[in-house]
């Protein structure tokens, strides 16, 4: 035999003896949730299963409320019903198999749907040719990441907005959009909040507000104006001048019976050897 062949055949024997159980597959653990994201007020289902033909325990780890509803009559694998989260959580899978134990965890993320959704003009009323902005309010959500809002003129989409950021508590968001009017026509304006939990393993969540009309009037032409301004200004005149007439014949009507009456009241209180003097 070669010298060779002689130090493979040793190497081959020292793994097996360094290795007893390398052609046995490893004792794994493995968990599986019906979801990856739950409303606060959602239960769920999880199994927890491993690879090991006869393990000695196992379980699920969790601060939750937690309850068994099945599992496999030799213990490979626990099914649970998990509820009353209000925050994201870990859970932990365990087996001890042969002495040995091996665990999974896995992430459950709350999110918070919006409740509300509203949209405000500033200002409600604009000439064709001005700026206006629209002002659309979400109430608290999360995850914030999942958050699309959209500015809806109909049915029509205009303008979209994401946003993003670290992990937070739920939180009210508010955001704005700058237009201009076009056209004489109103305008229907409205804001949808589109919250999208697909990568999660859940589902699409819209909420839509009511609509608002912007008013939109087209300004008053150069003649336009001009006819009011003459208009308005003869109007004036003729109002002016009927209370200058009134005042001027008062006057002299006032003027006129008072000299008459006053003369003849003057002469008559004169003795009558006065009033017979000739002049």
């Amino acid at each position: 035999m070669s010298s060779f062949a002689c130090w493979s055949l040793s190497l081959t024997l020292l793994s097996l003896l360094c290795c007893p159980g390398s052609g046995e597959e490893a004792f794994k653990v493995y968990f599986w949730s019906e979801k990856q994201i739950v409303e606060s007020t959602d239960s769920w289902k999880v199994n927890c299963s491993t690879n090991c033909e006869a393990p000695e325990s196992g379980g699920l780890e969790t601060s939750l409320l937690k309850t068994k509803l099945d599992e496999h009559p030799q213990g490979k694998w626990k099914q649970f019903l998990v509820s009353n989260i209000s925050e994201d959580v870990d859970l932990l899978c365990y087996f001890n198999c042969v002495e040995k134990q091996e665990s999974k965890s896995f992430r459950i993320r709350v999110y918070q749907p919006p409740a509300w959704v509203t949209v405000k003009l500033h200002p409600p009323r604009v000439f064709v040719g001005e700026v206006f902005t629209i002002e659309c309010k979400v109430s608290a959500v999360k995850p914030l990441e999942s958050l699309t809002l959209s500015l809806l003129r109909g049915r029509e989409t205009l303008q979209n907005q994401t946003f993003g950021g670290a992990e937070t508590d739920p939180q009210e968001v508010t955001a704005t959009f700058n237009s201009t009017a076009l056209k004489k026509d109103g305008h229907n304006f409205s804001c949808q909040a589109v919250m999208d939990l697909r990568p999660y393993g859940g589902y699409i969540i819209r909420s839509t507000s009511e609509s608002q009309v912007l008013e939109v009037y087209e300004p008053m032409q150069d003649n336009q104006m001009v006819i009011i301004i003459v208009v308005v200004s003869i109007l004036l005149f003729l109002f002016v001048t009927s209370v200058l007439l009134c005042f001027i014949v008062g006057q002299h009507w006032h003027r006129r019976r008072t000299g008459t009456y006053g003369v003849l009241a003057a002469w008559r209180r004169l003795p009558r050897a006065f009033r017979s003097r000739p002049v």
